[in-house]
C-alpha cells in the first residue's frame, strides 16, 4: 500500500511493551541512491537526545501511529555506523528541484508516496510554476521516470506533452429519403 510522506511525520510511536506514546517522528531518514526510507527522526519523551527509528524495527503502521517492540529498538544516530553518510547528508525530498534530462526546469517535489511495506519511494508529486500550474494540478512522478538524484536536484526522463486532439467538425449523414435510383 503506497502512503503520503505525511502520513508518518509528527506521528506517535507506540510501544507494545509499556501500551503507550514512547516518541514521535520528524523527519524521514532517506537513501539518496535508491530512494529507500532507511527510517525515521523522532524525539523521544523521556530523552532529550533524538533518535532514529529504523524501517525494520516498525511491526505496524496504525491510524494512531506507529507501533514497534520497545524503546530499545530507537537507536542514537552515532551508533548507526552503517548509515552515518545518510544521516550527515540530511537529504530531504521536500522541496528538491525537479529537472529533465535535457535541463529544463519541472518544478519541486512537494510530497512523495511510498511502500508501506518495502519502504522504497515510488511517486514524487512536483508542483509546477504558477504559470504551468494554470492548466494543470500537480504532475506526479513515478519512480522509473527517474534518471538521477543530487544533492540539489531530481533528473528525470523528459516529459511526454499529450497532444490536444481537435474533434471533428460534425457532418451531417446523407439522408436516404431524398436519393433515387
Amino acid at each position: 500500500m503506497l502512503l503520503l510522506s505525511n502520513k508518518l511525520l509528527n506521528t506517535s510511536i507506540l510501544s507494545l511493551r509499556t501500551g503507550g506514546q514512547i516518541a514521535q517522528t520528524y523527519a524521514y531518514l532517506v537513501n539518496p541512491d535508491n530512494l529507500k526510507i532507511e527510517g525515521f527522526h523522532c524525539h523521544v519523551r523521556s530523552d532529550k537526545q533524538d533518535h532514529i527509528l529504523l524501517h525494520q524495527d516498525i511491526r505496524n503502521i496504525i491510524d494512531q501511529g506507529i507501533i514497534i517492540n520497545d524503546h530499545d529498538v530507537l537507536s542514537a544516530p552515532g551508533d548507526l555506523i552503517r548509515l552515518k553518510d545518510i544521516i550527515n547528508l540530511n537529504f530531504s525530498l521536500i522541496g528538491k528541484s525537479v529537472v529533465t534530462s535535457s535541463k529544463h526546469k519541472v518544478g519541486k517535489v512537494k510530497d512523495f508516496a511510498f511502500d508501506s511495506t518495502s519502504f522504497y519511494v515510488q511517486k514524487l508529486y512536483v508542483s509546477q510554476s504558477v504559470i504551468k500550474n494554470l492548466g494543470t494540478s500537480q504532475l506526479s512522478i513515478d519512480r522509473s521516470q527517474i534518471v538521477e538524484v543530487t544533492d540539489t536536484k531530481i533528473i528525470i526522463h523528459e516529459l511526454v506533452e499529450t497532444a490536444k486532439v481537435k474533434s471533428p467538425a460534425a457532418v451531417p449523414a446523407p439522408s436516404s429519403a431524398g436519393s433515387s435510383a
